[in-house]
């Protein structure tokens, strides 16, 4: 029987609303994403990965290669990926079209649109660490652009190249700032080739060695985010812009580079910054707390779509360095501690995040637990346990054969219920989780069989917002709020708007 003509009608004004209610939020405004390095001993495997991506609500990552394993495991999970041509490659696809065009079906074409891949960086920092591909890096990113055009994807996915901050000289003032002058010939095509395919700088932006480097010119505090006196502000005489940090002079300053060469209308999207949470002892800054500060405080600043004082509510998407501690990675000690988390999935620092929403699981505004050390001496967990039941004040009855948290009847299984009790008694006060060095927290819920933990971690929709992901030790998610989230493409939801109408007009 054919549709009433109301129907139709009022079935195309809900397709219509819910293309209209995804290009709408397609657009929200800046994101944090996170970079993820494969430099471990014991790299999870991509199943364990993603699960931890999901838990921790993280919603844009950055890969460094098109990785197989990885683009199949973040098939239909939503999140939005950045996939990267390797450096050692950028040679093969910058002389060859056709090799281009493999790369790109091989690792773009034959995942998408089921692994949500929006962008390719098309190797890092090339420039300064592989000066030797810059003649033909402008091609490599004109033949990977080709091969997505022929595969009707250029609308869908942006080509760029992630280059050093190092790049732009006299940073400071801003208004001062301009590229490297010996690569004119490389920068000038490369930014009318990102003009012309509305694609954005990417930007490796890295505060901490700005400080490192300025031999005391550069305040601690002003490369942290934190709060400065007005006279300790750093003013750009020729705009008379104040800086109050220094992501957003390096950001401004590539602006004003840009602008230099006559682009204006480049956005920068920030493909690379931290700050590492231990370091040689040439490196006294490089803690766990000032590593905290910065990523919290960071994150903060993108998400409030403050933008530069250049660009004021433009929004400057960042991916954070890095998931992971990278344990094998060579060099300093620095280079091995710029992650979020260990290679098990445990946070190295929970983000001071509340007031900004839910962001990443890893936040003090989320559930967190104390547990046992697993490399904590027996007899020091035992006296701590002691401790815990004894003066500490904690109900340890549960702990007692019979009771629910009996099994497994070992001193660290008993301790974590101890300590996190304690914890939870105390508010989770600083300090609180520490037990003389065989506690830490973690966002993994202890829970098991019968006995369960601090229950306050049941989210509003009824569902547990922590609960222990497959094969790794992280959180798992209720939900996927947070991070700002791109959905469907544009052209994919057109296609379900004519499938609806076809179906109705065959009724």
């Amino acid at each position: 029987m054919a549709a009433s003509a109301s129907s139709v009608v009022l079935l195309l004004i809900l397709a219509l609303l819910l293309v209209g209610f995804t290009v709408v939020t397609a657009d929200e405004g800046a994101f944090v994403g996170v970079n993820i390095g494969t430099d471990l001993s014991d790299m999870p495997n991509p199943t364990q990965v993603v699960a931890l991506l999901k838990s921790q609500n993280i919603r844009h990552i950055r890969l460094y290669d098109a990785d197989r394993g990885m683009l199949v495991a973040l098939a239909n999970s939503g999140i939005q990926v950045m996939v990267s041509v390797p450096n050692e490659q950028i040679l093969g696809v910058g002389q060859s079209n056709s090799t281009a065009a493999n790369w790109v079906s091989q690792n773009v074409v034959a995942h998408y649109p089921a692994t949500n891949i929006t962008a390719i960086a098309v190797g890092s920092d090339v420039l300064t660490s592989l000066p030797n591909a810059a003649p033909i890096l402008v091609n490599a990113l004109k033949f990977i652009h080709s091969a997505l055009v022929a595969s009707n994807l250029d609308r869908e996915i942006k080509v760029s190249t992630p280059l050093s901050s190092s790049l732009i000289l006299d940073p400071f003032p801003p208004s001062n700032a301009f590229f490297n002058k010996s690569l004119s010939s490389v920068l000038v095509p490369m930014l009318s080739f990102l003009q012309t395919t509305s694609s954005y700088l990417m930007l490796n932006v890295y505060p901490y060695y700005d400080y490192m480097q300025s031999n005391g010119l550069i305040l601690l505090d002003y490369a942290l985010f934190k709060p400065l006196p007005s006279n300790k502000e750093a003013v750009d005489p020729n705009t008379l812009l104040h800086y109050t940090n220094v992501f957003d002079a390096a950001v401004d300053a590539a602006y004003f580079a840009m602008s230099y060469l006559n682009f204006t209308n480049v956005p920068v999207v920030v493909t690379e910054s931290g700050w590492p949470s231990k370091g040689d002892s040439n490196e006294p800054d490089a803690t766990m707390d000032n590593a905290n500060t910065y990523n919290s405080n960071l994150i903060r600043h993108i998400l409030n779509n403050t933008g530069t004082p250049k660009h004021p509510g433009i929004a400057v998407s960042t991916y954070i360095y890095e998931l992971y501690n990278e344990d094998a990675k060579s060099g300093p000690i620095s280079e091995k501690n710029w992650g979020l988390f260990d290679q098990n999935g445990r946070p190295i620092y929970i983000l001071h995040l509340t007031g900004s929403g839910s962001v990443l699981a890893n936040d003090t505004t989320n559930q967190t637990y104390c547990t046992a050390r697993e490399d904590a001496d027996p007899k020091m967990l035992q006296a701590a346990l002691d401790w815990a039941c004894g003066a500490g004040k904690v109900d340890c009855s549960p702990l007692m054969q019979g009771e629910p948290c009996y099994e497994p009847d070992t001193v660290a299984a008993h301790a974590t219920y101890a300590f996190d009790t304690y914890y939870h008694q105390t508010g989770k006060a600083p300090g609180s989780c520490d037990f003389n060095g065989v506690a830490a927290v973690t966002t993994t819920d202890p829970s098991h069989d019968t006995c369960l933990f601090n229950r306050s971690s049941v989210g509003t929709n009824g569902t547990l917002s922590n609960v222990t992901a497959p094969s790794i030790n992280s959180t798992g998610s209720a939900s996927d709020v947070g991070f700002p989230y791109q959905g469907s493409s544009i052209q994919t939801l057109l296609w379900l708007l004519g499938t609806i109408l076809t179906a109705l007009l065959m009724l």
